[in-house]
């Protein structure tokens, strides 16, 4: 995943990619490489290519996409993806798993119960400015 989100282990927020960073994995019909197994699927690549590309046909331009944003926390609270990365937590430990899923999706509650309930399985702080602002 760093690959895609490539500050996750160096940044507070993890990025999102540009168009062109999704077309090395996800170009002509394919999904990771494979064919896309889907018309959903398909649909997708589709629209990444015409936002780099523009149109096959030429009619259009390419265009920025309007990424819906999945996660959302409050402004006051601090969430830092580094040091989760470098504890070794895997990104499917919050966001589950991607690869998987036809439409991304929160699978976690991300409120603060949550997060202290893991800290504390975890044996991490669970001081307040460890999370806020």
């Amino acid at each position: 995943m760093s690959f895609c989100h490539r500050t996750v282990s160096t940044d507070e927020a993890a990025s999102i990619p540009a168009v062109q960073q999704c077309l090395f994995c996800h170009d002509f019909g394919k999904i990771d490489g494979s064919l896309a197994d889907n018309d959903a699927a398909e649909a997708e690549i589709t629209k990444l290519r015409a936002a780099f590309y523009g149109s096959d046909d030429g009619s259009e331009a390419p265009a920025a996409i309007d990424w819906a944003r999945v996660h959302r926390l409050p402004d006051h609270v601090q969430f830092i993806h580094q040091p989760h990365i470098t504890a070794g937590l895997s990104c499917s430990t919050c966001h589950g798993n991607i690869a998987e899923m036809e439409v991304v999706k929160q699978v976690r509650d991300l409120k603060m119960r949550d997060c202290v309930n893991c800290h504390r399985e975890l044996n991490a702080p669970t001081d307040c400015v460890t999370r806020h602002y």
